[in-house]
């Protein structure tokens, strides 16, 4: 399953920055310098805006009056390809190891395609070499706490305690057949860690991972999120940096007989600011 794969990832990811963040930085018998605080950690708010490019990884399925849904490819079916999107994180720091952090990510897909096979989607029923318009919309917003227990000039390691709201609505069209769509929403909580390691004092590298299993509930309801962010900045100065990262966002769903399996994986780029 991709999800294990992802996770597996990011937990040798995560091994590997506390690592190095507990490992000695001076020899055995000399004098540590002063403490001194990287420009990257002077602040009481972080707003971070990107622009994200992942490979999608998404089928769903929509079952109603009884008929089983097709599992529906949206990138083999639908001719569904890869497109950028914006990001933004905000994070409000009152003390040194304390963080509540606010995220969005918002993310559209539009595309036309004509079908290669037959597919079954909420009750009604599209036929081979039929045209088909879809669209894939699905909104990620995120609302968390961050403690630090580990925090000194060479970085910090943390707990992470977040709720995330998904928003998915797929949408398939055809004149003859008509317009049908899917819509499945609800916060899911997730429990994570966070490391950063300063390996100059004005470039960090961070890994996090936020993850959650729900378990079934009355054969209706079932969810997997893993969540997982490596990147690295560099801060020009205390208030503003440039940021490079690979992040992994995985969603696996039993939504009252409709279904979703969807990775959205790859590259992004953006800035910094703080105050």
């Amino acid at each position: 399953m991709r999800t294990r794969l992802s996770f597996a990832v990011a937990t040798a990811c995560g091994v590997f920055l506390l690592g190095l963040m507990t490992s000695p930085a001076h020899a055995q018998y000399g004098a540590r310098p002063a403490s001194t605080t990287p420009p990257g950690e002077d602040y009481h708010v972080e707003i971070a805006g990107g622009f994200w490019n992942p490979t999608p990884d998404i089928v769903i399925s929509s079952e109603a009056l009884g008929r089983v849904g097709s599992e529906i490819d949206f990138v083999n079916d639908l001719g569904l390809t890869k497109k950028q999107f914006g990001d933004l994180r905000i994070v409000l720091r009152p003390t040194k190891k304390s963080k509540f952090r606010i995220g969005y990510t918002p993310v559209k897909y539009t595309q036309s395609a004509t079908l290669t096979r037959s597919i079954e989607f909420n009750a009604q029923r599209f036929d081979i070499s039929l045209p088909v318009d879809s669209e894939l919309e699905w909104k990620q917003w995120r609302f968390g706490y961050e403690y630090d227990f580990v925090y000194n000039d060479k970085g910090y390691a943390g707990l992470i305690l977040d709720v995330k709201y998904t928003d998915v609505t797929a949408t398939l069209s055809n004149r003859l057949v008509g317009t049908e769509f899917t819509h499945a929403k609800a916060p899911i909580p997730a429990i994570g860690g966070v490391g950063r390691v300063y390996v100059h004092p004005s470039v960090s590298i961070t890994f996090e991972l936020t993850a959650l299993k729900v378990p079934t509930i009355q054969e209706k309801y079932e969810a997997t999120f893993i969540d997982w962010d490596l990147n690295s900045t560099f801060n020009i100065n205390r208030n503003l940096g440039a940021q490079v990262g690979y992040r992994s966002l995985g969603v696996n769903y039993l939504f009252d007989k409709d279904t979703g399996d969807m990775t959205l994986r790859g590259l992004y780029f953006g800035g910094v600011a703080r105050f």
